[in-house]
């Protein structure tokens, strides 16, 4: 795993908000739903889904760092949530620190390097398939 400073986007100390659409964007699944996904996804990659956190409380919400523009122009099911950048809207992401207090959130996937996310094809794929 590179060190932290390989990855700026993540914070040294505690949660930052990352604007969409600079670094990455996000698809969030809220519960249990998003969690096995996400393991789901860990399964078909080996073990390397990409950057993935979760929150502990409140809606439990999941979050797949995904490319950059790269969930648009796909169907997306009931209750997952496009985290992007568009004319007249901003969406921020929540990113923790990779060590400390970091509560409620938390890597259910760390990231492994700076240009490694989540395939949004492979995650829209999951979403469809019978688990």
């Amino acid at each position: 795993m590179n060190t932290q400073s390989d990855l700026e986007w993540i914070p040294r100390t505690g949660i930052q908000l990352r604007k969409a659409g600079v670094q990455f964007d996000a698809v969030r699944v809220d519960g249990d739903h998003g969690r096995a996904l996400a393991d789901r996804l860990a399964r078909m990659t080996g073990g390397a889904p990409g950057p993935i956190v979760e929150e502990a409380n409140g809606r439990r919400a999941v979050y797949f760092l995904v490319p950059v523009g790269s969930t648009s122009h796909r169907a997306w099911p009931d209750g997952v949530t496009r985290l992007t950048a568009a004319p007249n809207r901003i969406s921020y992401i929540p990113v923790p620190a990779l060590d400390g207090l970091t509560w409620p959130l938390t890597w259910r996937y760390r990231p492994t390097t700076g240009d490694h996310l989540v395939h949004a094809r492979l995650l829209h794929a999951a979403l469809h398939s019978p688990e």
